[in-house]
């Protein structure tokens, strides 16, 4: 019998320089996927995907810009998929984070991958003149991943706060296991970097991001539906769990709900990952999730929901590091070891 996977695809901030060489074993039909994704991005003036990928160096105010990061964290994700064992595997849900819910149709076929490549290129070159906005990271768990409620007052009591105060808005960017992420104006940052309490590397500023997920990228949203068709989506092939926790199934999915939410609720209002893994652990009841890569950024947040819904008995940090060394039910393809489990 077919293991059950649930898939989980990452957002922006995935690939680091530690991705650097990511691609670089590409064989069969997929070299003609990243051939076809180059020639796009030459005729862009754009450095394409496999320069970015083979640059000796990894460059912040490249590699992480928009028109650049997103359709290289595609690229890696899609080949990652595209190398899961489908014998020996059955992939039974499919969710993401943020950037993440665009590769989620991808792998799901709801989008062709020149399609999602059109989509994710267009969505993340939005920003590239001036960004709007941006995000800060804030934890509000414990040393052992339990939420702490205080902690979590605390963020949505400043940002009530700083909505009061002349030209300040910030808003519930992402809700992100443990963490929670705040997005709002230049001058809502500012306040937010010094205003929460220090908590080691936290608050932190993601770099190269905008206020994704808010009422700022209102004009974005609008300009997104005047310039992606809705022909280009289709029903997926496999479940799909957007960033409310709702399933689109295969065959009951309305396309054209599919291309409203994905261009309007979901750039504009909260995305709520923690949902997202809850709903497809609750509803499909995987052997593994596997998280692709690039990188493996989303483990800590995903083993913190672990934590909070007490799945197969993991109630700390300290019982996921164990499970995870023992019996991995996350397996994180971004990681060399791991990903031969699945490959």
């Amino acid at each position: 019998m077919k293991k059950r996977l649930f898939v989980i695809c990452p957002g922006r901030g995935s690939y680091t320089k530690e991705s650097l060489g990511y691609l670089k074993n590409i064989t069969g039909s997929f070299r003609q996927i990243v051939d076809d994704f180059d020639e796009r991005r030459r005729e862009l003036n754009y450095p394409t995907i496999s320069e970015l990928d083979n640059s000796k160096t990894f460059k912040t105010n490249v590699h992480t810009k928009g028109e650049h990061a997103s359709p290289l964290i595609y690229t890696c994700s899609a080949w990652d998929y595209h190398q899961i064992n489908k014998e020996d595997f059955e992939v039974v849900a499919i969710a993401g984070n943020s950037m993440g819910w665009y590769l989620t149709l991808a792998m799901s076929q709801a989008l062709d991958y020149r399609s999602a490549y059109t989509l994710i290129q267009t969505m993340g070159s939005m920003m590239k003149d001036k960004l709007i906005g941006g995000q800060v990271i804030y934890p509000i768990v414990d040393d052992q991943w339990h939420v702490d409620a205080t902690k979590k007052a605390l963020v949505f009591q400043l940002t009530n706060t700083l909505n009061q105060q002349p030209d300040t808005q910030c808003f519930l960017s992402i809700e992100l296991g443990g963490y929670l992420v705040i997005a709002g104006n230049d001058l809502a940052i500012k306040k937010l970097l010094k205003e929460l309490p220090s908590d080691g590397d936290f608050p932190f500023q993601l770099i190269n991001h905008g206020a994704f997920h808010t009422p700022l990228l209102k004009d974005v949203s609008e300009k997104a539906f005047n310039t992606i068709n809705a022909e280009i989506f289709h029903q997926p092939k496999v479940p799909i769990i957007d960033g409310r926790g709702h399933i689109w199934h295969p065959y009951s999915t309305d396309v054209l709900d599919l291309y409203e939410y994905t261009l309007g609720h979901q750039v504009t209002e909260p995305y709520d990952f923690t949902a997202s893994v809850i709903t497809g652990l609750k509803e499909f009841a995987p052997d593994h999730i596997v998280l692709l890569g690039p990188g493996n950024s989303l483990g800590g947040s995903i083993g913190q929901i672990l934590v909070q819904t007490k799945w197969h008995g993991i109630t700390s940090k300290s019982d996921f590091s164990i499970q995870q060394k023992e019996h991995p039910f996350l397996i994180s393809m971004g990681d060399s070891q791991q990903k031969k489990l699945v490959v």
